[in-house]
């Protein structure tokens, strides 16, 4: 039996990338909702049987100016009281965060570049453990605190980096489901200012993903493998 993934989607090349195929190879049929354009009001939390917030370019104390994420919030907060599979990478990972409560705020830079995690003691029993010492792509300016309850997998020396609460729900600061090796130019287009602010070279970062990009698509592909077939 086909299972369905939805995917809540910011900017259209932030998408599960080289996690697709795992995804399909574990059942799943999978759909893209695009945030801004469609009405999340009218999404069953429940219905799908994964649920994946995906990364972009805002931050979740920007309600103001993007109404939508009170709406998204409240989907999240739906979906984890349902106790129900639930994935957020990057702005989805803070978006959880703060649909539990922790704090999601400022780092006071921009970790944007290539480099490794930190796993703790239940990161490197977690899946995880498929990243350990592989550089993964960073790119985020916010960082969430510990949600209560949730396990702290990984760091790096600028910010938490990934959490779990038991096995439905995993949140991931950064982008191991980025196609580094083939799909990198929109990233590099679609950042360009936030490049230029960070003052990141966009040559040294293409570099870096011809360098990095094989090995964590696989790794990447694994670690969400494993992660998905513990799910219920």
């Amino acid at each position: 039996m086909t299972r369905r993934a939805l995917a809540l989607r910011h900017v259209h090349f932030e998408t599960l990338g080289t996690f697709e195929q795992p995804l399909a190879e574990a059942g799943f049929a999978l759909d893209y909702l695009d945030v801004g354009q469609h009405d999340l009001a009218a999404v069953d939390p429940t219905a799908p049987d994964l649920l994946v917030v995906l990364g972009g370019p805002i931050g979740v104390y920007e309600t103001r100016a993007y109404p939508f994420l009170e709406q998204e919030l409240a989907l999240i907060k739906a979906r984890l009281a349902a106790g129900a599979p639930l994935l957020g990478i990057c702005l989805g990972s803070q978006l959880i965060a703060a649909a539990l409560g922790a704090r999601v705020a400022p780092t006071g830079t921009k970790e944007i570049g290539f480099a490794p995690l930190a796993l703790t003691e239940a990161g490197a029993k977690s899946p995880l453990r498929h990243l350990a010492d592989l550089p993964v792509l960073h790119w985020h300016g916010d960082a969430f605190d510990v949600p209560p309850g949730a396990a702290l997998l990984a760091t790096t020396a600028i910010a938490n980096q990934a959490f779990a609460i038991g096995p439905q729900v995993l949140g991931l600061q950064f982008h191991p489901e980025a196609d580094t090796t083939n799909a990198l130019e929109p990233w590099l287009i679609g950042h360009a200012a936030e490049l230029a602010g960070a003052e990141v070279d966009p040559v040294a970062l293409r570099a870096d993903a011809r360098l990095h990009g094989p090995r964590l698509a696989t790794a990447g592909r694994a670690m969400f493998a494993e992660w998905v077939a513990n799910t219920k």
